[in-house]
């Protein structure tokens, strides 16, 4: 019985679209539940703790300003370690889920805890990117990564009809955030079966390496007969703290080179895409965390009407890569992002012209349909300016993004007021969209003539 459940707990998943799938249910967790199941229930959570509009606005952005921290953790994670870092913080996203059910917290504590769940979804994200990816044949890599990163959409859309479900039966955040992370407990195993085949060590006491398996020449058994063997005395390792104070400076110094060596000859273009992708993060952010309130407070007359919005944002979002990918590869990925980028900007300013459904509904599906894309567009874009560092280039972008969206809600409840209406966030959200869409235009064209000059 102890073989068959050992066999059991040493699963290993190798099948291509089913570790796409586990990806997918990685991203529904550390970035549906991790990060945007607190947009879902703030209207919940603002109207239990008596939360003003400034306190929700900082809560979002300390969740934020951990992306970027856990974006910059990724960024010094070796290659080797990738797999069990990415357990350690998926854990942690889990663990930062479940603990909102503890009554009475401070508002200390709820910092710390979206502080600590914004790093794990910073460094999850990017960490289960590389290592599912990776997995995926040349032929299927398009249409897997695809599935993979749908789950951005899956968790949204969960979220919502989560949020929905546990509210109608009289619950509230609290129990929503525990059912949560309890779904998200499996992901765990999930991720333990896909692990790489260089880390499984061999069982030395398995029938695989038993004595009886092991076959040599006659003459050489004979000679290894009379051999007589001594017992090695294995000797404690003792650290040496000056080596580890080397390690992480030659760390340090690595990094330093790798990132001159990635961005040299091409500062503009990089400084160009990453000057956008700040903006982009900036500009979908109003709508990723407050949509769902300002649902609350026009659509007076319509049951958990920001929940049906928040779904219809985590349903348009499923569908975004498919079809800006098919686009991208007819027109190229700079111009459908430069499309997708005014099409968010015009997004955002629907609900200015229009207070009723219409304008907010409308706000939700082009949210879903472009962020998501967008992500993906700008990645590719700039890990092909210098696919040697394609990872350190990918961790510079998110940095990017991260710094967009920590601004972002801060602008957005300042200029809200104590109305707390956010017509004014929602217009220099669009503004600065259409500032990055700018910045990508030069972007092409600094492409076109780094292209001409080669």
């Amino acid at each position: 019985m102890m073989t068959a459940f050992k066999s059991r707990a040493a699963t290993i998943i190798t099948n291509q679209t089913a570790i796409a799938c586990i990806g997918l249910y990685c991203l529904a967790v550390v970035m549906g539940f991790g990060r945007f199941l607190f947009t879902a229930t703030l209207p919940d959570i603002m109207t239990q703790l008596s939360l003003t509009t400034v306190i929700a606005g900082w809560l979002a952005s300390v969740n934020y300003s951990g992306y970027f921290l856990g974006a910059l953790i990724a960024m010094f994670v070796p290659q080797r370690l990738t797999w069990q870092m990415l357990i350690a913080w998926t854990a942690v996203s889990i663990v930062t889920t479940m603990l909102l059910v503890v009554p009475n917290l401070s508002l200390n504590s709820w910092y710390v805890i979206r502080l600590l769940s914004g790093i794990a979804s910073g460094v999850a994200m990017i960490l289960s990117s590389s290592l599912v990816i990776q997995s995926f044949s040349h032929e299927r890599r398009s249409v897997l990564s695809a599935l993979h990163y749908a789950g951005i959409g899956v968790g949204i859309s969960a979220s919502a009809i989560l949020t929905w479900w546990l509210l109608t039966l009289g619950y509230h955040f609290d129990i929503i955030w525990l059912a949560a992370g309890i779904i998200s407990l499996p992901l765990l195993w999930l991720l333990y079966a896909i692990r790489p085949q260089n880390l499984i060590s061999p069982d030395l006491s398995s029938s695989k390496l038993s004595s009886s398996n092991l076959q040599f020449p006659k003459r050489q058994s004979s000679k290894l007969s009379s051999l007589k063997l001594q017992p090695v005395k294995s000797q404690p390792v003792k650290l040496n703290h000056s080596y580890q104070r080397l390690s992480i400076q030659q760390t340090y110094l690595n990094f330093k080179r790798s990132l001159y060596e990635a961005v040299a000859g091409h500062t503009k273009a990089i400084v160009l895409l990453s000057a956008s992708y700040v903006l982009a993060g900036f500009g979908y952010i109003t709508s990723a965390t407050f949509l769902p309130v300002m649902a609350t407070q026009r659509l007076t007359t319509q049951s958990y009407a920001g929940l049906m919005i928040w779904l219809v944002v985590g349903i348009f979002a499923m569908l975004s890569n498919p079809i800006w990918g098919a686009l991208a590869k007819r027109i190229g990925e700079t111009k459908t992002l430069m499309g997708l980028t005014l099409l968010q900007a015009f997004g955002m300013c629907l609900p200015i012209w229009s207070d009723g459904a219409i304008g907010l509904y409308g706000n939700a599906a082009i949210l879903g349909l472009t962020f998501v894309g967008m992500v993906s567009m700008t990645l590719n874009l700039i890990k092909n300016i210098n696919p040697a560092y394609s990872n350190l280039l990918i961790g510079l972008a998110t940095l990017a993004y991260a710094i967009g969206q920590f601004i972002g809600p801060l602008v957005t409840v300042a200029l809200a007021g104590k109305q707390d209406n956010f017509n004014a966030g929602l217009l220099v959200a669009a503004s600065g969209l259409l500032l990055g869409l700018v910045l990508v235009f030069f972007f092409q064209r600094q492409n076109q003539r780094q292209s001409s000059f080669n």
